[in-house]
């Protein structure tokens, strides 16, 4: 099935990435280095982003990508969160792990990593989401540490990031898993309440519908959106030859019309320390 070696090599793309950029991750480096680097090397494989790399420090759970002129710095004892995801003709692949010099911290990446890996081992065709889901809750409720409970593992199909949801607690999904089906396990584990919620602030956007625009720049952008990002989720940043001001009226535009959609940074309600984990299989 042709499918499924497409998304056998795009893993082993994602998984090489994964493990080379881990030397990148340590006190005293830009995120905006390690960001851009990532972004970098999955270009040179052969692949492109299926989504801008997330850099996650503490208390952000998600969707946190530098800015173009982004200072933050990684300090010693920062729990932080790198999510990558690659793609080859659509094909996608979505990796995530977490690093801490921390010995607590340490303790909360460990038990989300073990409950992904738990969850891998009943994947297969006929398995039923809410199995899965039972599975990682059952791991991590032995544990000292809460499930982000809005946060969720997904499918994943051919140019689309986030298919239906596979959640981290238990329910009644009773989609069956088929073969040829690609999906992604994704735990967030805290040591705080156990919920996120969103902030005012996104610096990651994606292509939603064509609307009518009277801007010139926003025009631009969101032809950028379909043909260069190809309706993939794309960073501020990436947006090459515009000011800063033009950027900023552009997408409020195209935001207000519906044309683009935006993902706000995800914060852990009590400001605790966010831990993740997330591998992509494939039913085979």
């Amino acid at each position: 099935m042709e499918q499924i070696e497409r998304y056998k090599e795009v893993f082993e793309k994602a998984r090489n990435i994964v493990e080379w950029s881990k030397s990148l991750i340590k006190p005293g480096v830009k995120i905006l280095e390690v960001a851009e680097s990532i972004e970098k090397k999955i270009l040179e494989v052969g692949a492109k982003p299926a989504f801008p790399v997330n850099i996650g420090i503490n208390d952000v759970a998600a969707h946190y990508t530098p800015t173009i002129d982004d200072e933050i710095i990684i300090r010693e004892n920062d729990l932080v969160k790198v999510d990558i995801g690659l793609h080859i003709d659509g094909y996608i692949a979505d990796f995530a792990y977490s690093f801490s010099t921390n010995k607590e911290d340490l303790k909360l990446i460990e038990v989300a990593k073990s409950a992904v890996k738990e969850a891998g081992k009943i994947i297969k065709e006929g398995t039923k989401i809410r199995e899965i889901s039972e599975v990682i809750e059952n791991f991590v409720s032995k544990s000292e540490y809460k499930i982000v409970r809005n946060l969720t593992g997904h499918f994943l199909d051919r140019y689309v990031v986030h298919g239906i949801s596979i959640p981290n607690i238990r329910n009644d999904i009773n989609i069956e898993l088929k073969k040829g089906q690609a999906l992604a396990i994704e735990v967030f584990v805290t040591n705080g309440d156990g919920w996120v919620k969103e902030s005012n602030f996104s610096e990651i956007f994606q292509y939603n519908k064509d609307v009518g625009l009277r801007n010139m720049d926003a025009k631009k952008i969101l032809d950028m959106s379909k043909k260069d990002f190809e309706k993939l989720p794309f960073a501020k940043r990436w947006i090459k030859n515009f000011s800063t001001q033009r950027i900023e009226l552009a997408i409020k535009e195209l935001l207000e019309k519906g044309a683009l959609i935006s993902y706000p940074i995800l914060k852990e309600i009590s400001n605790s320390k966010v831990a993740q984990w997330e591998e992509s299989f494939i039913v085979d």
